[in-house]
């Protein structure tokens, strides 16, 4: 319980660290299952040479990760930390916003499949890109919204596609979009308990909610 009222609550941060001032480094990364615990694929590499890999951040990972697994041509998810100073940081470590990291969901798709676009429209859909350091109710840094690209293609189709929400979101009357876009420094992935969390327990914490707003790839559209 201990740990989920820590998720829940967060910490007030609205500004990232330094490197001077970041948790310290921590010399063994995270143990965890390599298997998903719903389809029983991998969830790191090495994988089949056929998929691509995509980071997203978009609140709560816990609920963002479901989203990603149920969707046709996903080979497997997992949750992590991306972003950030402190290498192999922890749970604790991300959510008392002294790393730097946000919380970001690892996605392989099979491109023959579904395309990097199809899971920008669900990122895009599933929250409030506008919010900068927090979503709803969860506040921090480690909530921040963001797209980490493993390839040049990937990071010229996400700034493109925020240009193309931004239309969108600015005729509903929102704000500008505080998404962080940048090019995938290093990753690390959760504990174990939370990989596949909403599988283990299906009653757990979510908090997603989106805009109302439509992505559509030929042009700003939305959704009354």
């Amino acid at each position: 319980m201990g740990e989920q009222m820590l998720f829940q609550t967060g910490n007030s941060a609205q500004t990232l660290v330094d490197k001077e001032s970041a948790a310290p480094d921590r010399s063994e990364a995270i143990e965890f299952n390599p298997e998903h615990f719903v389809s029983g694929n991998r969830i790191v590499e090495p994988v089949p040479e056929n998929l691509q890999k995509a980071i997203f951040g978009l609140g709560c990972f816990w609920g963002a990760e479901r989203l990603f697994w149920e969707m046709a041509g996903v080979y497997s998810t997992a949750v992590g930390y991306a972003g950030g100073i402190t290498v192999n940081p922890s749970y604790k470590d991300v959510c008392a916003g002294m790393t730097g990291h946000t919380e970001v969901v690892v996605v392989f798709f099979d491109p023959a499949k579904t395309t990097y676009q199809q899971l920008l429209a669900v990122f895009w859909e599933s929250h409030d890109p506008t919010q900068g350091m927090r979503q709803g109710n969860d506040t921090g840094t480690q909530y921040r919204s963001a797209l980490y690209s493993t390839s040049a293609p990937q990071l010229a189709a996400a700034e493109a596609s925020a240009a193309i929400y931004q239309s969108a979101l600015r005729a509903r009357g929102y704000g500008s979009i505080t998404t962080e876009i940048t090019a995938l420094n290093k990753l690390y992935y959760a504990e174990d308990y939370h990989q596949q969390y909403l599988a283990k327990n299906p009653d757990g914490y979510c908090a997603l909610a989106g805009t109302g707003t439509c992505f559509q790839r030929e042009g700003p559209s939305v959704v009354s």
